[in-house]
C-alpha cells in the first residue's frame, strides 16, 4: 500500500475560489482534473513528490452524486463549510483488500480535459463515509506515467498528518499495511474520542513547511 492522494473539500465560495486560496498558502498552480460521472463530483490536482497528490473537490448538480458515497461525502463536508474530507490508499492488487473488507471493488473514471480517460477500481468510500479516519483505496487501472502526480513537476512534498481517530482501528479495518502506507511521513493520533478524520496536513515547499 502507498499513500496515494488527499482529497480537500471546496467550500460555499465553490472549486475556483477553494484552489485560489490554496495556491496562495503553497506557492503552486492546480491543474483542471475533470470530472468523475460516476460520482457526480469534480476536481483541480495539485502534484506532489513521491507519487502523491492534493486534489480539491466539488459537488456537481448531478444524480450521480446523490447516489454515490463519493459524492455525498463531497456533498455534506462542503457543506460543513469545505476542508479536509478524506485520504487515499493505491494498492497494485484488489483481491487481498476486497477479501478483507467483504465486497467488491467498483470502476472509476475520470476524463481529463486532454481528453484522456482515467480509469481505477475503489473500495471503501462507504466506510470512510462513517468513518472518516479511514482511507478508501485505489487501484489504478492506467500506465504509470499517466497518475495524476505526474501531470507537472513538483517541488512541494508531503511531511506530516494529524489524524483524529485511533491506528488501532485503522489497523482492524485494513491491516497493518494501512498503517505502513503512511511510510515517512509523521502522523500525529489525536482526539482518539472526537469526531474522526484528517485534521491538518504539514507540507514542506521551497519557502518552507506549510500546515492547513
Amino acid at each position: 500500500m502507498h499513500l496515494d492522494h488527499l482529497s480537500f473539500a471546496a467550500g460555499p465560495a465553490g472549486l475556483t475560489a477553494t484552489t485560489d486560496d490554496l495556491e496562495k498558502l503553497l506557492g503552486a498552480p492546480f491543474l483542471d482534473g475533470g470530472a468523475h460521472p460516476r460520482f457526480g463530483t469534480r476536481n483541480m490536482i495539485l502534484p506532489l513528490q513521491n507519487r502523491q497528490y492534493l486534489e480539491v473537490v466539488e459537488v456537481l448538480d448531478h444524480p450521480a452524486a446523490d447516489k454515490a458515497a463519493f459524492g455525498q461525502v463531497v456533498r455534506q463536508r462542503s457543506e460543513a463549510g469545505g476542508g479536509w474530507m478524506a485520504w487515499c490508499v493505491s494498492v497494485e492488487d484488489m483481491s487481498e483488500v476486497e477479501h478483507r473488507i467483504g465486497r467488491h471493488a467498483v470502476p472509476g473514471n475520470r476524463r481529463r480535459p486532454d481528453g484522456f480517460n482515467l480509469q481505477w477500481r475503489q473500495i471503501g468510500t462507504s466506510s470512510m463515509k462513517v468513518d472518516p479516519q479511514l482511507p478508501y483505496v485505489t487501484c489504478w487501472d492506467i500506465d504509470a506515467a499517466e497518475h495524476p502526480s505526474q501531470m507537472a513537476e513538483s517541488d512541494i512534498s508531503l511531511v506530516a498528518l494529524q489524524m483524529a481517530g485511533s491506528p488501532q482501528r485503522l489497523s482492524d479495518w485494513l491491516g497493518e499495511t494501512a498503517v505502513d502506507a503512511l511510510e515517512q511521513i509523521t502522523v500525529e493520533w489525536v482526539a482518539p474520542h472526537a469526531q474522526p478524520g484528517v485534521m491538518a496536513v504539514t507540507f514542506r515547499t521551497p519557502e518552507g513547511e506549510i500546515t492547513i
